[in-house]
């Protein structure tokens, strides 16, 4: 298969708009990273997902939608805590996790009886969604288990040959995924950190969100994952990475103990330059916004000069922060060192 790598253009959405409703796969930009959507009510081009990323079938796809009224069919209903935080962010990187409607496929759930729904505010993902009419199941555009692409010469660089169309849409803003909540049950709980802080979503509530035992430790064996991003090892580069825990100075003395041939480090902005060792800064600290931005681009340019082994600074643990040590901790395999 050719893959397309188009501009953004009134053609190239009518083109996407047109491979979506036809069950064929098309790779875009959101706000958060660059997706790969199939029409989340076709079972058959969900799947096809699944074979172009490598992925697990156990692993659910969040639905994508423009405008509540398509949460008809999608949902079986919309509880109210979903529709204060809906007026709240969305469009915007929010996935509420809600009671299952018939029109979604089995396997976009996984067999689920709860699906994942979102309402994007990048405006390509809106036109496409507009265009074509479709509800699209997308998961972020990498190989199972790499690093999520944020542009599309990474999307192209894991996509090439495995679909028909990228569109490019320059550079995502957020840098991470999507926050993931479930808004069923007793109490909202937060399944996946991102740029919607559960401080933002309790303030908007009234009432304590909740957070999964699984977004800073490993899934227990036979749990079942309810949420992108909750399986073990995850946003992966090829080297080995490891955190280390501790200040700026303990960190230094680490490399220098440990430094050797194919030794990286990845640490925040402004610091690289007084370490023994290669170096990529991946944001400022103090600051996870920034490191956000840059830290799956950080982890797939080490892959581009070979690093071989990774000791990266520790973010924090809350508001966005909370997303970048989620994503750092499962690209590490959950190896962490307190200095």
């Amino acid at each position: 298969m050719k893959t397309q790598v188009l501009p953004v253009t009134e053609e190239s959405i009518q083109l996407a708009a047109r491979l979506l409703r036809q069950g064929e796969l098309v790779a875009l930009p959101t706000e958060t990273v660059y997706g790969i959507a199939a029409d989340a009510r076709n079972g058959e081009a969900v799947h096809k997902i699944f074979e172009a990323k490598g992925r697990p079938q156990d692993n659910p796809l969040i639905v994508h939608i423009f405008g509540m009224e398509m949460l008809e069919g999608v949902v079986a209903e919309v509880p109210a805590r979903a529709r204060k935080l809906a007026a709240a962010f969305w469009p915007g990187p929010l996935t509420m996790v809600m009671p299952r409607g018939p029109e979604v496929s089995d396997v976009t759930c996984a067999g689920l009886d709860t699906v994942g729904v979102r309402m994007p505010s990048h405006p390509v993902v809106q036109a496409v969604i507009r265009t074509s009419g479709v509800a699209f199941a997308a998961p972020s555009a990498n190989l199972s288990g790499k690093p999520s692409p944020t542009n599309a010469q990474d999307t192209l660089a894991d996509m090439d040959g495995r679909l028909p169309l990228i569109l490019d849409g320059g550079e995502s803003m957020v840098g991470v995924e999507s926050t993931v909540v479930s808004v069923v049950g007793e109490h909202p709980m937060l399944l996946r950190p991102g740029y919607i802080t559960k401080e933002q979503m309790e303030a908007v509530l009234g009432e304590e969100v909740l957070v999964s035992p699984a977004i800073l430790e490993k899934l227990k064996d036979g749990e079942v994952a309810r949420s992108p991003g909750m399986k073990y090892k995850h946003y992966a580069p090829k080297a080995q990475v490891t955190i280390l825990r501790g200040d700026f100075a303990a960190y230094r003395t680490f490399l220098e103990q440990h430094k050797e041939e194919g030794v990286w480090a990845l640490c925040f902005d402004g610091e690289g330059a007084q370490l023994p060792v290669p170096y990529i800064e991946y944001g400022k600290n103090h600051d996870g916004v920034t490191q956000a931005h840059h830290l799956f681009t950080a982890l797939r340019d080490l892959d581009r000069h070979g690093a071989r082994i990774v000791y990266a600074r520790c973010p924090e643990q809350d508001g966005v922060s909370m997303a970048v040590y989620n994503r750092l901790i499962r690209a590490a395999a959950f190896r962490v060192v307190t200095l």
